[in-house]
């Protein structure tokens, strides 16, 4: 073997074995006065943004400002470029939704959850394609790797399926992350298909990518993350939500009546969903995902990349990120993830390509938010986005 490769490969080892071994915090930066994840980004014209202002604004206030609440927010380079924000947090106190209101993102939270796996994949603190038995040793399936469960290729069936038949869960109690693996450990649930065979989008991936998190941190999933993500960056108004017994004090999903949705015991799992946030944080970690420091960029070449090629389409996933593929090599990649959760209906939509952002966050149960997408081809070609 190559001496020098041997010396590099040794080096990395023991890293990832010191790593292993410290706590999250002393691996991470996390400077007190500023963001060491910060990028550069040749700044915009005023006559660029006041067209672009213009242009956006005409596409907003003809497709999604119809009646949703929420907060929409769109950037090029880092800079906003247009920002709204309607309706309320807590329609019966008449609590409005501001740009510092955390909200309820749903499935989004998935990029969220996955970039923190990704930043200990980073650190040598787990590997993508090491497998989750070797983690969580008392996890029931042997084939299944981080990888998998980051691009829902891992098989396992939703846990809001299998704890809905009879003796399998009371579902008059809150169902928790540490419910669903115990479930999954002791009810013999059977696999949906082998692993890495095909896509199959389930929160159960999630559910248990959180319970890694939280295994290889020693710390909750709402710390690790906190320590990961959210204080580097300064995302001061985003949370991990997992206790029911304050639902009131977080901000309130509607029917388009503006009755108040039900709560019920599928409520209290995280890591799928549960993690609130406003659209200026969520900006933040969007811009993060440019800085080699944050996440480096073999690790991010795998992120904007499809793994699902059994049956022939545009539609693909990476690793915590839905992608519509190029039909025409005039095409740009789409990437961007959308949410559902009780009237909770976001979109977040990241072109790489144009270092631009649309976030769009609803929870008024609309689904307006899903027609941020018609903002994209106001900065690149994507003529493969289905009405």
């Amino acid at each position: 073997m190559n001496k020098i490769f041997f010396g590099i490969l040794t080096t990395s080892l023991l890293l990832g074995s010191c790593n292993k071994n410290k706590d999250i915090a002393q691996v991470i930066e996390n400077k007190a006065n500023e963001n060491p994840y910060e990028v550069t980004f040749n700044k915009l014209t005023p006559k660029y943004k006041l067209e672009k202002k213009l242009e956006i604004e005409q596409v907003y206030n003809s497709k999604i400002n119809k009646g949703y609440w929420g907060g929409f927010l769109v950037a090029k380079n880092g800079e906003i470029l247009y920002e709204d924000y309607q309706g309320y947090a807590n329609y019966e106190t008449k609590d409005k939704i501001t740009d510092s209101t955390p909200m309820h993102v749903a499935s989004v939270g998935k990029v969220i959850t996955a970039t923190s796996i990704l930043r200990l994949v980073d650190k040598k603190i787990i590997q993508l394609d090491q497998k989750v038995k070797e983690i969580i040793t008392d996890f029931p399936y042997e084939d299944i790797t981080v990888r998998m469960l980051l691009n829902h290729r891992s098989g396992i069936p939703n846990y809001a399926n299998f704890t809905a038949q009879k003796g399998i869960w009371d579902t008059k109690k809150t169902l928790t992350n540490d419910d669903v693996l115990h479930i999954l450990k002791t009810k013999n649930i059977k696999l949906d298909f082998r692993p890495d065979t095909r896509f199959t989008y389930c929160n159960t991936n999630y559910v248990i990518l959180a319970k890694i998190v939280e295994t290889v941190t020693k710390k909750s999933f709402q710390e690790a993350l906190k320590i990961l993500i959210f204080e580097p960056l300064r995302m001061e108004n985003t949370f991990v939500f997992s206790d029911l017994s304050i639902k009131d004090k977080v901000t309130q999903s509607y029917h388009v009546s503006n009755k108040r949705m039900h709560w019920d015991y599928l409520d209290g799992t995280y890591g799928d969903k549960n993690i609130y946030t406003t659209p200026r944080d969520l900006l933040k970690l969007d811009l993060a995902l440019y800085s080699d420091r944050f996440l480096s960029k073999p690790i991010k070449d795998q992120i904007y990349k499809g793994y699902s090629y059994e049956k022939p389409g545009k539609n693909n996933y990476g690793l915590g990120i839905r992608m519509v593929e190029p039909t025409f090599a005039s095409d740009d990649l789409y990437t961007f993830h959308n949410g559902w959760w009780r009237g909770n209906k976001p979109s977040y939509i990241t072109l790489r390509k144009d270092t631009v952002t649309i976030i769009c966050f609803d929870n008024h149960n609309t689904g307006l938010a899903y027609k941020a997408k018609y903002i994209a081809p106001l900065f690149g070609t994507f003529s493969n986005i289905e009405d």
